[in-house]
């Protein structure tokens, strides 16, 4: 995300809300932060056209779908086929990121299994794509952190009461 499309502090009150109740209706989410309707309607749609808010898919554990296993496939690639390999990688359903990284990988790719068989079947599906060099395959044990924002929200927020007078609404 580029800077012009950072968000401010009162967006990351907005934000912060939203966290809490998801669901929440404008009229709701105007109590909530002191902000007016109009306002949280026009601060939402600016955040959804920039692509702040994240797709739904992100709430739904693949674990209620029958996939209670998680790895992350490192992957070696020929550079000349990177963009062949992740049209190929998205188009296995058990693969639910891939992402290009440096070091000693040239992707990270998290994939669900439904037991360990599938997960050996899903790894030799990647390693079989035209362009994958070579592959590891590390299991997730046990989530220690789950994935989360809120604090950078409020830190992005705090910047706000820190300040001297408010930003200037959209």
């Amino acid at each position: 995300m580029r800077n012009e499309n950072r968000i401010d502090p009162t967006d990351a009150g907005l934000l912060i809300a939203l966290v809490g109740r998801p669901r929440a209706s404008a009229i709701a989410l105007s109590e909530q932060t002191g902000l007016s309707r109009n306002t949280v309607q026009a601060r939402l749609a600016k955040l959804e056209r920039q692509g702040v808010l994240d797709s739904f898919e992100r709430q739904i554990p693949p674990a209620t779908l029958g996939y209670p296993l998680t790895a992350y496939i490192t992957t070696q690639v020929n550079q000349h086929r990177l963009d062949e390999v992740a049209a190929a990688l998205a188009g296995i359903p058990e693969v639910l990121q891939a992402d290009g990284v440096s070091g000693d990988s040239d992707l990270l790719v998290q994939v669900v299994a439904t037991d360990a068989d599938d997960l050996y079947r899903i790894a030799g599906q990647i390693l079989a794509v035209p362009g994958v060099e070579r592959t590891s395959t590390a299991l997730v044990m046990r989530e220690l952190v789950s994935y989360r924002i809120t604090p950078l929200l409020r830190r992005r927020a705090k910047r706000y009461a820190a300040s001297e007078s408010p930003p200037a609404v959209r």
